[in-house]
């Protein structure tokens, strides 16, 4: 580490290669970096580390300073761009940045600029940040998180260096709660393993007291599947009220920040500034919300599978439906009709009823 022993990669969990590609590049850095992954695998956390890493290379008598500021995101030369609404736009968004780019650095020789959801950019905004990133001024370094490299962003893409963030394992999260001390060695398992790779995630479920009914809930369901249609609808209903449950917590949060909304405009004398993007921004989070608790459910049934397959069950039929949960999984990125799709799913998979 640059400027005296610092343990800030320490906040980095289970991204060991991206850390290590990280650490080398802290003393000669390129102009652009991608960081690649899907949510909840690291990315914005590493790319505050990293910024201050690179803040601290060039004032090693302020380095902890550095350090210690662009975790906490406060730091002046740290930009953090977080687009408002489902995507990043070029007005309202790219625009701006390349402004802020161009200029100077608050306190040092460099200024890191780091783009959340750079895989929403528009066609447009991606153009027009294209210039910027392939020259951008010799103080700036581009930090850029996607989820995912859409083929409008191939070009801008071959301009930076790319990280790539895979989900967390599930024991490099559980090892985490246990150090934090949000969870006991024994609890810490059932949690990682609903965390769907997200230590953001697991921290949040370490509060949720029906995670585990949830769990049973899933799990159950092939000791009941007989064959019908009726017994499917009946087991997706139940767990669809299951998330609905789950998820009025994450609701009544929304519903508190946009009553603050309409408070401070009561107070300012404006009316609906923001609000169309908070709104937009909610929904966002309740779909993930929800994807998130899907894949759950998909990974505990993908479980359930290959422990009667040990058990030496008929092992064609629990391998087809292992390859279902597989495409449902996959298709969740593509925001189908939920309860279509669980129904379809659950008539194609095996009983495991005694």
């Amino acid at each position: 580490m640059v400027g005296g022993e610092s343990v800030s990669w320490d906040l980095v969990v289970g991204q060991q290669e991206a850390v290590r590609r990280l650490e080398a590049a802290v003393t000669a850095p390129v102009h652009a970096y991608l960081f690649v992954g899907p949510g909840g695998a690291g990315k914005r956390r590493a790319a505050t580390v990293f910024a201050g890493e690179l803040l601290a290379a060039a004032d090693p008598d302020n380095a902890e300073r550095h350090r210690r500021l662009a975790v906490d995101e406060s730091h002046a030369d740290v930009h953090m761009l977080d687009p408002v609404g489902n995507s990043l736009r070029r007005d309202e968004e790219a625009e701006p940045l390349i402004v802020q780019a161009s200029r100077s650095p608050v306190e040092g020789k460099r200024k890191v600029l780091i783009v959340n959801r750079f895989h929403t950019a528009t066609a447009a905004a991606a153009a027009s940040l294209l210039k910027t990133i392939e020259e951008p001024p010799a103080t700036s370094i581009f930090v850029l998180l996607a989820e995912d490299v859409p083929p409008e962003h191939i070009t801008i893409e071959s301009r930076c260096t790319r990280v790539d963030f895979p989900p967390i394992a599930e024991e490099a999260i559980a090892d985490a709660l246990v150090a934090e001390g949000l969870a006991s060695p024994e609890q810490a398992p059932i949690i990682a393993a609903a965390a769907s790779g997200s230590v953001e995630r697991a921290r949040t479920l370490v509060a949720d007291d029906r995670l585990v009914a949830r769990r049973d809930a899933w799990w159950s369901i092939p000791d009941r599947l007989d064959g019908t249609g009726a017994a499917v609808a009946v087991m997706v209903e139940e767990v669809r009220a299951l998330i609905d449950d789950a998820g009025k917590a994450k609701v009544a949060q929304h519903e508190a920040a946009l009553e603050a909304m309409d408070a401070r405009e009561e107070q300012l004398g404006t009316r609906g500034s923001g609000r169309k993007d908070l709104e937009a921004r909610h929904r966002r989070e309740l779909r993930q919300f929800r994807t998130e608790e899907l894949r759950f459910g998909l990974a505990t049934l993908a479980t359930r599978y290959r422990e009667a397959i040990v058990a030496g069950d008929d092992r064609r039929g629990l391998l087809d439906g292992i390859d279902a949960l597989r495409h449902t999984q996959d298709a969740l990125v593509r925001n189908p009709n939920e309860a279509l799709a669980l129904q379809a799913l659950l008539l194609r998979l095996p009983s495991l009823a005694q």
